[in-house]
Formats: C-alpha cells, structure tokens, sequence
C-alpha cells in the first residue's frame, strides 16, 4: 500500500514515540506496583516524596500513552488506510472492528480512569489508590493496543 510521504513520515515518528512512551510507562509501572501499593502509603503521599514521584509519573505516563496512541496514533494510521479520522469514539469502534483494539468501552473506561486519577490526585487517597490499581491493570491491555497498531503499520508497510 503507498502511503503519502507526510502520513509516512508522521506514522514513522508516532511509532517511535509510542514505543518510547510504552517502556517508560512498563518501568514506571513495575517501580510503582513492584510491592504491593497500600492504601496506607497512599494516604501519605505528601511525607513520601520518592513514592509521590513514581505516582506522578505513572499517572503521566499512563495518560501519555494513552493520549498518543488514541489521539495522534490511530488518526494518523486511519488516514493511512485511506479512512477519514472522525470523532474520538468512532476512531475507536473502527480500531476495535480492525482487531487493532479489544474493546472501545474499555479505552474508554481508561480514559475516565485516567481523568480520576488527574483529577483526584490530591483529593481522596481510597479513590486515588482504587485508580491507580485498575490503572495498573490496565496497562497490559493499553500497551497491547499500542503494540497491534504499530504491528499493523509495519505489516502493511505504511511508515
């Protein structure tokens, strides 16, 4: 397939950065998870200022990714595929009906996952602690997906 040199060049510069950004968040995420993360030692963020920064980072990290694979990242190889981009939500059901992505609903419950976490960072320790733990679990799956849409660029041969 003849990709446009631009589209090209722009998918050849996403797959480095989101392989970059999938490294950075599977290092992060061992750092954070690599013993069991307590509610307790969420709690005590403020007198814990190593573990305050791998939880920063993890929630960076984690909204990066997501941010890139799903907003720059499929957009991109959706043009490439000689499709028009739409609105995020229908980008998403076409990766999902490509095989590209498991499940919309899921990206799109780590998305408001991604949003607590933001949002509720300073708020409420139980909240923040429960999103960091299904933000861990979700990192297989959003790693996954960066790795089927990378795969699928270099089957077709588009970057």
């Amino acid at each position: 397939m003849t990709v446009e040199p631009k589209v090209a060049l722009r998918l050849q510069f996403l797959v480095r950065v989101v392989r970059k950004e999938c490294k950075h968040l599977a290092t992060t995420d061992q750092r954070l998870f690599e013993n069991l993360l307590t509610l307790e030692q969420t709690a005590r963020l403020e007198e814990d200022p190593d573990l305050a920064e791998r939880v920063e980072a993890f929630v960076g990290r984690f909204g990066r990714l997501q941010d890139t694979v799903g907003d720059k990242l499929l957009p991109s190889l959706l043009v490439a595929l000689g499709e028009k981009p739409s609105a995020a939500i229908d980008n998403l059901d076409r990766a999902e009906r490509l095989g590209l992505l498991k499940s919309a609903d899921e990206w799109l419950t780590m998305r408001n996952l991604r949003n607590q976490m933001i949002h509720e960072y300073v708020e409420d320790p139980v909240v923040l602690n429960n999103a960091l733990q299904t933000g861990h679990a979700f990192v297989p799956a959003l790693i996954a997906t960066a790795n089927a849409m990378i795969a699928e660029i270099e089957r077709r041969g588009l970057a």
